[in-house]
């Protein structure tokens, strides 16, 4: 009886040794299935049953009989984990929600707070973490929550957003990863939170445009006060007399009345029109200080469009690169600052070819009323700068054109770096090799340089035949276009070019 129980123990074992791919396969396969459609996961505690299941797998080399312990030990194992798998599949697969709070408005750079709400009423106790939906160039504080919820409990993660790009993004999930009851699995659940949210541009710089304005104190951020020729003449209402008033608008009789300095105001030529082309092709794409081209260009546009209508003009754009994107017609009132904002807060540069003629037909077919043409661009090319300069230059008469060239940075440090390291030569190095090193360094440089200015006296020829053919230009770095882009309006409203 001991013999034959003793061979059938044998049989059994040498089959299980001769067939592990079967116990693997026996193993895997539903493992593979859990985490394809349930996101369940073994956990790091299966290493304590395996290494124990293990040893004692050896120790039946040398021992046969305690095979059947070992099976024993085994079949405790996989009960076990089975029995915590059906908890953690069937208590968390219904009964859990989440909730977002968070504005749908932002500025760029600016941080915003955003809160996540999880409600438990499933049939187990969830302990792991919760992580928010991040949109990309996003950064987060922190990046996910420690959570630990009992049954009809319920938890709120704070987190501070900072957007690193304009445009519309949509926060779609909500992600939890929690252990099962008795630690085995892991599962993942992603639950729908579907939220919009519209990064726009700094608005900072207009209220300080508005607040220095009241104070009289714009040249703090470059803009400068302008001679008008002539004088405005329309009578627009009287008010009050401040400290920064010409006394010779004092209207005394009014004052001599109201027993109060009253002085009369006289409102500027209005009525105006300002239709902005903005650039969005392959020539906006370069970086500058963490942003691109366009993203300078579109802040100092408006930057310029709200001291535009606060002059009373009307202000209008036109979006486009191979094909035209948006176009915002003409007009006044504060509530054309909003169209403006959302007709170009989603918009990015693209890599196509901008089409210049496309951009001017639409111009000349809807708007027939004398303009300020501002074209936004950047010139790295003599086939768009000679289209660029027939236009524009076309338009004069017709319309004020004002062409705004974006410099490039690298052109001009590459022209400065041989300036500083031009006197590198000028000190004797202590050995040959140095020497060597030191010359071919400097000879770089010297190509550098004269690749670079090559190319800004090219960019200058351009500007030059702008201005020749009656084009007003404003040449400068894409971090410091807002305050010369508004004097030159300025100007142009002092010398009534309108």
């Amino acid at each position: 009886m001991i013999d034959s129980s003793s061979a059938s123990l044998e049989g059994f074992s040498r089959a299980f040794t001769q067939l592990p791919w079967l116990l693997l396969a026996a193993v895997s396969l539903p493992m593979i299935r859990l985490a394809w459609k349930r996101h369940i996961y073994p956990s790091p505690w299966w290493t304590v049953p395996i290494v124990v299941s293990l040893l004692l797998s050896v120790l039946t080399v040398w021992f046969p009989k305690l095979l059947i312990a070992t099976a024993i030990v085994d079949a405790l194992f996989l009960i076990v984990v089975s029995i915590d798998l059906v908890l953690v599949w069937v208590g968390s697969s219904k009964g859990i929600e989440a909730t977002r709070r968070i504005a749908r408005t932002c500025s760029l750079g600016v941080p915003l707070d955003s809160e996540v709400t999880i409600e438990n009423r499933s049939q187990m106790r969830l302990r792991g973490r919760v992580r928010d939906d991040l949109p990309e160039t996003f950064e987060a504080s922190p990046t996910q929550h420690r959570m630990d919820l009992p049954q009809m409990g319920r938890m709120t993660a704070k987190r501070r957003l900072k957007p690193g790009r304009r445009g519309a993004f949509v926060l779609q999930y909500v992600y939890l990863r929690f252990s099962s009851p008795m630690s085995f699995w892991v599962r993942l659940r992603r639950l729908d939170v579907v939220d919009r949210l519209n990064v726009y541009p700094d608005m900072k710089q207009l209220a300080d445009y508005a607040l220095l304005a009241r104070t009289n104190r714009l040249s703090l951020i470059g803009v400068r006060k302008t001679r008008r020729i002539g004088q405005d003449s329309d009578f627009e209402r009287l008010r009050d007399y401040t400290r920064d008033d010409n006394y010779r608008h004092i209207d005394w009789r009014s004052t001599a009345r109201r027993r109060k300095l009253t002085v009369r105001q006289f409102q500027t030529d209005q009525s105006q029109r300002v239709i902005f082309l903005l650039d969005c092709g392959r020539m906006m794409t370069n970086e500058s200080e963490g942003y691109s081209l366009l993203d300078h260009a579109f802040n100092s546009m408006l930057m310029m469009s709200y001291v535009a209508l606060h002059q009373g003009d009307s202000v209008g754009l036109l979006c486009f690169s191979d094909r035209i994107h948006s176009y915002i017609p003409p007009r006044g009132g504060a509530s054309q600052m909003n169209r403006l904002i959302q007709a170009g807060f989603d918009r990015f540069p693209e890599l196509v070819e901008s089409r210049y003629d496309q951009a001017f037909l639409h111009l000349n077919t809807h708007c027939k009323r004398r303009s300020l043409v501002v074209l936004l661009t950047h010139v790295v090319d003599e086939v768009n700068a000679a289209t660029l300069v027939d236009y524009l230059g076309n338009l004069s008469g017709r319309h004020l054109p004002l062409g705004v060239m974006l410099r490039d940075r690298v052109m001009f440090d590459a022209v400065d770096a041989y300036d500083l390291d031009a006197g590198l030569d000028d000190h004797p190095a202590s050995s040959n090799s140095a020497n060597s090193g030191t010359r071919d360094a400097d000879t770089m440089t010297l190509y550098r340089a004269a690749a670079a200015a090559d190319i800004l006296l090219w960019r200058q020829q351009v500007i030059s035949d702008l201005v020749h053919r009656g084009v007003l230009v404003v040449d400068a770095f894409p971090e410091q276009l807002t305050a010369p882009l508004v004097n030159q309006y300025l100007e142009v409203k002092a010398k009534h070019l309108l």
